[in-house]
């Protein structure tokens, strides 16, 4: 059985939602992901809104990939020009809260929806998003562990966001700690049939057990 049109539909349910449990985060107002930190911090300096910056800066890193010889596939393109649509559609649909009663809710909310498209993205297996491509050239290019790798990016990313005003909080611990679970328990829910798979490209392969699953960023 052809299984192109179900990889298509998780590749483009999972972007959409992934952008969406951004906004999400954005609007419990406790603290985004580290990378979401950054985009943050960028946009209340340059202008743009922050799902602009996200498409930007995912632009940005895939040229990085040149010198690092790392091949896109549809999923990476896609990521860079739809994940921060999603973001913006959302934040324009989602009023603020201020509410801690329903702040809490929200974040966890998001966290969870945030699994759902990270195991839709990646087990449709169109390539890896740019961030995280960045990571597995660096590792394939440095030796060091993927682990190491993607906390050296992530601390530094995080910190200039912090630096330029993004928000960090309980809301970016609770990320850390939860999305890991999460994206393994829906990567096993929404994964193919081994026999119909696809054999894994070269910009995405299978998740490492000395690591967090890789997600569409």
């Amino acid at each position: 059985m052809n299984r192109l049109p179900r990889r298509l539909v998780q590749l483009y349910a999972g972007l959409l939602l992934y952008g969406a449990s951004a906004a999400l985060l954005v609007r419990a107002g406790l603290g985004l992901d580290p990378w979401d930190v950054f985009h943050q911090g960028i946009a209340e300096h340059v202008g743009l809104s922050i799902g602009m910056v996200v498409n930007i800066t995912g632009a940005l890193v895939l040229l990085l990939w040149i010198p690092l010889r790392e091949r896109p596939g549809l999923g990476t393109l896609s990521n860079v020009a739809l994940v921060g649509l999603s973001m913006d559609a959302t934040l324009a649909l989602v009023p603020r809260v201020g509410a801690p009663l329903a702040q809490i809710p929200l974040l966890l909310g998001a966290v969870v929806l945030n699994g759902v498209a990270t195991g839709l993205y990646i087990s449709a297996r169109f390539g890896a998003g740019p961030r995280d491509g960045l990571m597995t050239a660096l590792h394939r290019v440095t030796g060091r562990s993927l682990r190491l790798v993607r906390t050296g990016i992530e601390v530094t990313v995080l910190t200039v966001g912090v630096l330029l005003g993004g928000a960090a909080g309980v809301g970016t611990v609770v990320y850390a700690l939860a999305i890991g679970p999460l994206a393994q328990f829906f990567l096993r829910m929404f994964a193919l049939p081994p026999a119909t798979m696809e054999p894994p490209s070269s910009t995405m392969g299978p998740p490492s057990s000395t690591m967090r699953p890789l997600h569409p960023r």
